[in-house]
């Protein structure tokens, strides 16, 4: 359902201000790597909008794994047309979440420099009522973690009816064997790095059921709980100190490389053991992405509202289960899994 955009006069002042944030929208939103940084230089600014930091660790997350697409284990699992889907699927909804998310913390820095609310303008961005009436109340009440999860299960909604279920989508990622493989092999892994006594941790949880949109949506609450935890501090010390590459090398330089190492013509063999290498093993290719994968001109995504029920503010609550944080040995588990799958299916070659 499209929303009708009021008939408010709009001054002079409004049309240049609309104007100019679609312009730097646009132009932020070229590539992982321009959103990724975007979100930190935002969350800089304005600590208080806590899903911007989020925001930034999810999508290095998402550059990652674009990359893995073109590194040293999935290029051996994965036919090259099945991995151009799935980099596709991970750039489209990288790039929907920025056009919704970013207008909406623009008009933000513009009513906190100016001290009048601009939300008002937020229909001409097509975004959420839901999140008119949000904006509005963070102004009054100043509630990060409301706002936090608004925006959770805002994005998440958002890219429900425009990616994951578009047929295209569906037919060429979502429902092949190929993605149903990343659940069994516990692939859709989200990490928060930090360093501590020059040890690479690893925090943070796996997703299941990635096409479940409660799932995402509690996923992201179960995130939100884990980042903003015990290893804040240390996290972010990270994220401010380490530019995002969208290769691995940036947390794990002693395991990962954006340079490969490895003979084209060589045959896979095993390089890590419980991450750690092997001796004489060459370290994974994990490139970056500016190398490795091109900017894309993204179509335009059609105007709809997804807000339907006022029975949605019941979910604006916090994550109340428990967390595991700790990631590390579930993430080495799969790098020996995708290893042995590689491995099997090399001897049926």
């Amino acid at each position: 359902m499209k929303r009708k955009i009021s008939n408010h006069l709009l001054s002079l002042k409004e049309k240049k201000l609309i104007r100019e944030i679609k312009e730097k929208t646009i132009t932020l939103n070229e590539n992982n790597i321009t959103r990724t940084k975007a979100y930190l230089d935002f969350y800089q600014q304005y600590p208080e909008i806590h899903w911007t930091f989020l925001a930034h660790m999810v999508s290095r997350n998402t550059g990652w794994n674009m990359s893995d697409l073109k590194g040293s284990l999935l290029s051996w699992l994965l036919e090259e047309k099945q991995r151009q889907s799935f980099f596709d699927f991970l750039e489209r909804g990288n790039w929907l979440i920025f056009q919704d998310a970013y207008p909406q913390l623009l008009l933000y820095e513009n009513t906190k420099k100016s001290g009048t609310s601009f939300f008002h303008l937020l229909p001409y961005f097509n975004a959420s009522h839901f999140m008119e009436v949000i904006w509005e109340y963070f102004l009054n009440s100043s509630r990060s973690d409301v706002l936090t999860n608004a925006l959770i299960i805002n994005e998440q909604n958002y890219i429900q009816s425009r990616l994951l279920e578009k047929s295209t989508y569906k037919k060429q990622t979502i429902f092949t064997v190929e993605f149903q493989l990343q659940d069994l092999l516990s692939m859709n892994q989200l990490i928060f790095p930090y360093i501590e006594h020059g040890e690479t941790k690893l925090i943070g949880d796996t997703l299941h059921f990635f096409e479940s949109l409660p799932n995402r949506i509690l996923f992201g609450k179960k995130l939100y709980k884990i980042l903003y935890g015990k290893s804040f501090d240390q996290t972010k010390k990270w994220a401010m100190t380490t530019a995002h590459t969208g290769s691995r090398k940036d947390f794990w330089p002693q395991l990962f490389n954006d340079r490969n190492e490895t003979s084209p013509f060589a045959k896979f063999q095993s390089t890590i053991d419980k991450c750690e290498l092997i001796a004489g093993a060459p370290r994974l290719f994990s490139p970056k992405l500016n190398q490795a994968c091109p900017s894309v001109n993204q179509a335009k995504t059609e105007i709809r509202d997804w807000y339907r029920n006022w029975r949605i503010v019941y979910e604006l609550t916090d994550y109340d289960g428990g967390v595991k944080e700790d990631i590390k040995k579930d993430y080495c588990e799969t790098l020996d899994k995708l290893e042995l799958a590689i491995l099997a299916k090399q001897a049926f070659s």
